[in-house]
């Protein structure tokens, strides 16, 4: 399947190129056209931006993977609607997959519409590389409000927000496991009570696998293997020890829950003693209060969990190439970038944990650790090393699950 959706991939990117794309890919320059409305737009105010939005018509969409998509288009709306003649129903924020996002995208960018997506936000990272490096659907924007507080590395593609998925436990009963190695995690007595969204459906979680075999974590899953036995590991057939992590952390792991929300939830109850999940922390949100006491954070705890308590991924924030209203969609990622637009996901003032702003500007919520601290106990998603090694990898993932 996963083979299937790379050619279904290059199939679109090859039929948008055929298709023609933006005038600049033959060579030509069109002053109209939303790269150059955007080489135009990044040196401008909001005032100014405001001002060119206002002479734009049309529907505002856009797509995320987030669903707090819809609130923060709801709230924008609520902060500009009645300058841009934009009510809630004719903006909309549209909660949609990776794939789902990609396809319309190509049929939008094939077809043309009022009513397509002027801005998109994206999750994985390495297939939004392939985009960019190989079609013209996307275009790049960085607000100049943000100089010097995003990091150098997040500016193109433009990051947005990071988010974590951790290990999370119930801490209930006589059998809680003590998690302070990952290698735990392999071990018989876990079989089937690690709960983990299936990678093949869940890309993120894919990605995070991948970055595991680099040689960067495969040397301190190496290390953390020692200082949990007390003996250099033998890798066996394994190419490293970041392949025989995912081997044997995969063949532990209950795939029965296809949501990171249900997980959450079903960690806290009481008929969930001894379980864990890997599963994004701003999930907390949906869990009753009364029962949120029940779980335990590992990177909260006093030892954290070595040498990583989890993964962290980039969300992107990126225009599209035939956007009906660009102008629109800069004043819309000049709000995401502020404390305010940034609210819906997290933040001071909020206790939404698990989001976590690339502006230097916006802290993180009640609650929760900086980004400088999360940065440094969690395995951090690099596209360009994804893309490069995805195919391999998935082979590997797709056996070992084949092997449940």
């Amino acid at each position: 399947m996963k083979k299937l959706s790379l050619i279904l991939l290059m199939v679109l990117i090859a039929g948008f190129v055929f298709a023609g794309g933006e005038s600049e890919a033959a060579g030509t320059y069109d002053e109209n056209s939303v790269a150059a409305k955007i080489v135009k737009g990044q040196s401008l105010s909001d005032s100014e931006l405001l001002a060119l939005a206002k002479q734009e018509s049309g529907d505002f969409i856009a797509y995320g993977n987030s669903s707090r998509i819809k609130n923060a288009v709801t709230n924008f709306v609520k902060k500009y609607g009645a300058e841009l003649g934009l009510t809630d129903a004719n903006a909309a924020g549209t909660k949609m997959n990776d794939t789902e996002i990609f396809t319309t995208l190509f049929q939008e960018s094939v077809g043309g519409s009022a009513k397509s997506a002027s801005m998109v936000m994206i999750q994985d990272g390495a297939q939004l590389q392939i985009y960019r490096n190989n079609s013209n659907m996307f275009e790049n924007y960085i607000p100049g409000a943000v100089s010097g507080k995003v990091a150098q590395n997040d500016l193109v593609p433009l990051v947005h927000q990071y988010i974590n998925k951790l290990f999370i436990w119930n801490n209930l009963g006589n059998d809680v496991p003590e998690v302070k190695n990952v290698w735990k995690l392999t071990e018989p007595s876990m079989k089937d009570r690690v709960f983990f969204k299936n990678p093949t459906t869940e890309q993120v979680n894919m990605n995070f696998l991948i970055m595991c075999t680099s040689d960067e974590w495969a040397g301190k899953l190496a290390a953390a293997y020692k200082d949990y036995y007390g003996k250099d590991i033998d890798l066996g057939s394994y190419k490293n020890a970041g392949y025989k992590w995912v081997a044997e952390f995969l063949a532990n792991c209950n795939f029965s829950i296809s949501s990171d929300t249900t997980i959450c939830q079903t960690m806290a109850k009481a008929d969930s003693a001894g379980n864990i999940g890997l599963f994004v922390l701003s999930k907390f949100r949906d869990v009753d209060a009364s029962i949120k006491g029940n779980l335990t954070v590992g990177a909260f705890t006093e030892d954290s969990v070595k040498p990583f308590a989890g993964f962290m991924y980039p969300l992107y924030a990126q225009i599209t190439a035939k956007a009906p209203r660009p102008y629109t969609a800069m004043l819309f990622i000049n709000y995401l970038m502020t404390e305010e637009g940034f609210a819906p996901w997290g933040g001071p003032g909020t206790k939404i944990m698990g989001a976590y702003s690339s502006s230097s500007d916006i802290g993180a919520s009640e609650g929760d650790q900086p980004i400088t601290f999360w940065k440094n106990c969690l395995v951090a998603e690099d596209a360009n090393f994804i893309m490069v090694n995805k195919a391999s990898v998935l082979d590997f993932v797709n056996a070992a699950i084949s092997k449940k």
